[in-house]
């Protein structure tokens, strides 16, 4: 009898559209707990999860039985209905999103910068962050010119 099995650690952030300042403290905790409630459903523990008022970090492990997109699709769609449902008609996530795979040497690194973020913004913005990570997981893809119009 056969058996798979994977241990892939994901690394998502993506942005509210138009990046507006939509996730305030009143909703955030709440939007992160529904958020790990949609992951849970889709065999995707999250690890860590914290956002910006204008974006949000995401560490889960990846279930064996769906592929990155669909549970990025399923997240983004379901958390900005909840949002809508929260009062905040005009929520919605940018159109892509970034993820990265994060080694097993590097996961309590990523757990620890997911939960500095507040911290992490006082000094570096969205931009310089974006530029950052391209640069650390090695995009050669990156369009600036798409991810910020």
């Amino acid at each position: 009898m056969g058996q798979s099995l994977s241990r892939i650690y994901i690394h998502a952030v993506f942005g509210t559209k138009g990046r507006r300042p939509l996730i305030g403290e009143k909703i955030e905790k709440e939007l992160h707990a529904y958020i790990i409630g949609i992951l849970k459903n889709l065999e995707s523990p999250s690890l860590q999860i914290n956002s910006m008022p204008d974006h949000i970090h995401i560490l889960f492990l990846l279930s064996k039985n769906y592929s990155i997109s669909e549970i990025m699709q399923i997240i983004k769609k379901d958390s900005s209905k909840w949002m809508k449902s929260k009062g905040y008609n005009d929520f919605s996530w940018q159109i892509g999103y970034g993820a990265f795979s994060v080694s097993q040497s590097q996961v309590n690194k990523v757990i620890n910068y997911i939960k500095n973020q507040k911290e992490h913004h006082k000094k570096v913005s969205l931009k310089a962050e974006v530029e950052q990570l391209m640069i650390k997981y090695n995009v050669d893809k990156y369009s600036r010119e798409f991810f910020w119009s």
